[in-house]
C-alpha cells in the first residue's frame, strides 16, 4: 500500500508540472517571418494567430498569389515554432513518451 501511495503522490506530482509546464507554453508567443520579414505572424502557444505585420512596400495588386504564400510561409514557421518548443518544454518532463492530448 505505501508503495501505491507513494506512486501515486509521483503521478500527481508530474501531473502538476506537465499542466504547468504547458500553461506556460500556451502564453509564450512565436513569431514566423517571410520574405526576409516582410511578412510576419505571431501565434500563441495554442497555435492561435495573435498578430499579422505586412509591410506596405510587399502588397502588390497584380501579384496576390505572392502575398498569399508569404504569409502561409510565415504561420508555417510560426506554428513549426510552437511545435518545437512543445516537444523540447513538455518532453523533458515526459522522458519523451508522447501522451496523447498533450502534443
Amino acid at each position: 500500500m505505501k508503495q501505491m501511495n507513494q506512486m501515486m503522490k509521483q503521478m500527481k506530482k508530474m501531473q502538476d508540472q506537465l499542466m504547468k509546464a504547458q500553461q506556460e507554453l500556451e502564453a509564450k508567443e512565436f513569431e514566423g517571418t517571410a520574405g526576409g520579414g516582410v511578412v510576419k505572424v505571431t501565434v500563441n502557444g495554442k497555435k492561435q494567430v495573435v498578430g499579422l505585420n505586412i509591410q506596405p512596400d510587399v502588397v502588390d495588386p497584380d501579384d496576390v498569389e505572392m502575398l498569399q504564400d508569404l504569409i502561409i510561409a510565415a504561420l508555417n514557421e510560426a506554428q513549426k515554432q510552437v511545435d518545437d518548443a512543445t516537444s523540447k518544454d513538455l518532453g523533458k518532463l515526459t522522458g519523451g513518451l508522447n501522451i496523447p492530448g498533450l502534443f
